[in-house]
């Protein structure tokens, strides 16, 4: 028994579901990868040259996760929140400065994800130069679904697809995505030392958009499985 007396409990861990098992992935950290494909990049009002750029990546906190099924109020602060449709990697080893041919042994299995933004927040600190973080690093404002154990396979192609109240916001193909799962594992591993337990949301396609209170989110990944969300009132 430990005997280090906290003056409260510490936050319980952080967990996922894994589809077909009673065992839930410990989650540690929450990496995105931003404008990863070309039709968003655009959408955003700029544009996406691999052959002279690297990925760009911000972090959210692991608390600020939410399990497909939650029902999460509209975060305050903003008047225009946009949901994000990406696929996860979650990983099931570490590494550090590996190779894209290494990169897949990492890789434990794949889940649907939602990357929630302030937009209007993040247009104002774009603006100024000062980072995203109270935009995009969003109470409730990492969504994903239960994780699908795919050890070791390499996700290139798939529908990737997200509907609100019923009507079609985003369709696109993992095939368009302008870095590939080994690229982005092996570069973000140049960064930090990734460990079992990371996940890293590996952007969106096109059709990003607003949401309301009330407003019910349906997210659809080719070969991974399905997300479902919801719009709850205002905080």
């Amino acid at each position: 028994m430990s005997d280090i007396n906290y003056l409260w409990a510490p936050p319980a861990p952080v967990s996922l579901p894994v589809r077909g098992t009673r065992a839930r992935f410990p989650v540690n950290r929450l990496f995105f990868v931003g404008r990863n494909y070309q039709a968003h990049a655009r959408e955003m009002g700029t544009s996406v040259d691999k052959a002279s750029m690297r990925p760009v990546y911000f972090t959210k906190f692991a608390a600020m996760l939410a399990q497909s099924g939650t029902l999460a109020p509209y975060p305050p602060e903003t008047a225009d929140y946009h949901h994000e449709m990406e696929l996860v990697v979650a990983l099931g080893e570490g590494g550090f400065r590996v190779s894209e041919a290494a990169a897949g042994r990492m890789i434990f299995g794949y889940a649907c994800g939602l990357d929630m933004t302030r937009r209007d927040l993040q247009a104002v600190a774009k603006a100024k130069g000062n980072p995203w973080d109270v935009a995009k690093n969003v109470e409730q404002g990492a969504v994903a679904g239960e994780i699908v154990r795919a050890e070791g396979r390499i996700l290139r192609s798939g529908e990737i697809c997200l509907k609100v109240n019923g009507e079609e916001r985003q369709k696109g193909d993992l095939a368009d995505m302008i870095w590939s799962i080994p690229e982005i594992i092996a570069d973000l591993s140049t960064y930090y030392h990734l460990q079992p337990g990371d996940l890293i949301y590996t952007g969106t396609p096109e059709g990003v958009g607003p949401v309301q209170p009330g407003d019910h989110l349906e997210g659809r990944i080719e070969g991974v499985g399905t997300l479902d969300f919801r719009i709850g009132a205002p905080d």
